[in-house]
């Protein structure tokens, strides 16, 4: 059944390594799992310090700890976390994330930016020497602004190296900047979805559309369709209660059509283990077909 999700960019000889990745990261299911732990960089401290967080997460390790113990489909974050607790923690599936910016410079004063900071390569023979479980990369690009031609060309050029190479591409994809003025816009979200697909990406993580400050399941159906055989990842968003966290994502699935989500805040803004639990919830849902109540259980624990 994975062949169906092999990009025939993947030489023949790296085939087998390919749907091995997939089927990690994936559990077979095609939809993926993504815990985001890139923020760090994007948000500064803002999303491990503060009111209603706990201490332990402002610990870079308070990650890959959930990581470890918990159902995920991949951990992704920077590079150089993974040198620093990678050999720690070598049973985790990473997906590298290869770039970065911090939001200090809001969008509407100057166009974002995020220039690739290593290259595919560097991580292949990371993957080689240090032994850890790497099964992909992932890259973000702003659309809308006047630097989006250089961020497009790097992500082509990214999921193409990670192709040859056996490893999946992951790319996050937001519209930002003065001349956007709904990041929740669903028609806009369906034109990254579109792009995600251009660049050949196996999955693409997208802004969640909302009508009016509202969610509604099917808003995500024209995106999910723009995108094609690129699965379509929901990003978490801030922390939420478990049950209207768990009941949307079960929406997403069913109804708007996506492929997985990429949640951070509603795991790790958690104790050690509730966000384990939260975490192997999230994976129910979304890898194992369960029910928002089935997950709910899993969740309370």
């Amino acid at each position: 059944m994975l062949r169906q999700f092999l990009p025939a960019d993947v030489p023949s000889q790296m085939e087998g390594t390919f749907i091995e990745h997939f089927d990690r990261a994936t559990g077979g299911s095609g939809r993926l799992m993504l815990f985001a732990g890139d923020q760090k960089v994007e948000h500064l401290n803002n999303d491990f310090f503060g009111p209603q967080i706990p201490a332990e997460d402002n610990d870079p390790e308070h990650l890959f700890k959930i990581a470890s113990h918990a159902d995920i489909g991949v951990f992704a974050t920077q590079f150089g976390l993974i040198t620093r607790y990678g050999r720690d923690y070598a049973d985790v599936p990473y997906l590298v994330k290869l770039n970065a910016k911090t939001n200090l410079v809001p969008y509407t004063d100057e166009d974002p930016y995020s220039q690739q900071w290593l290259e595919v390569e560097d991580v292949v023979r990371f993957k080689a020497s240090s032994g850890l479980s790497i099964v992909g990369v992932g890259y973000t690009v702003y659309l809308g602004g006047i630097h989006e031609h250089s961020m497009l060309r790097e992500a082509a050029r990214i999921v193409h190296e990670a192709h040859r190479n056996g490893l999946l591409a992951v790319l996050w994809i937001y519209p930002k900047g003065p001349y956007v003025k709904d990041e929740h816009d669903a028609h806009l979200i369906a034109g990254a979805a579109g792009v995600g697909a251009c660049l050949g990406a196996d999955f693409v993580k997208l802004k969640v559309p909302y009508l009016n400050g509202t969610f509604d399941p099917k808003l995500l159906q024209e995106a999910t369709e723009a995108a094609g055989r690129t699965g379509v990842l929901c990003e978490g968003g801030d922390k939420i209660d478990e049950a209207a966290f768990l009941a949307q994502l079960h929406e997403q699935i069913h109804i708007g059509g996506s492929r997985g989500n990429g949640t951070g805040r509603n795991i790790h803004q958690r104790p050690f283990r509730e966000a384990v639990k939260m975490a192997n919830a999230i994976y129910a849902v979304t890898v194992r077909n369960a029910s928002v109540e089935e997950a709910l259980e899993i969740a309370s624990g």
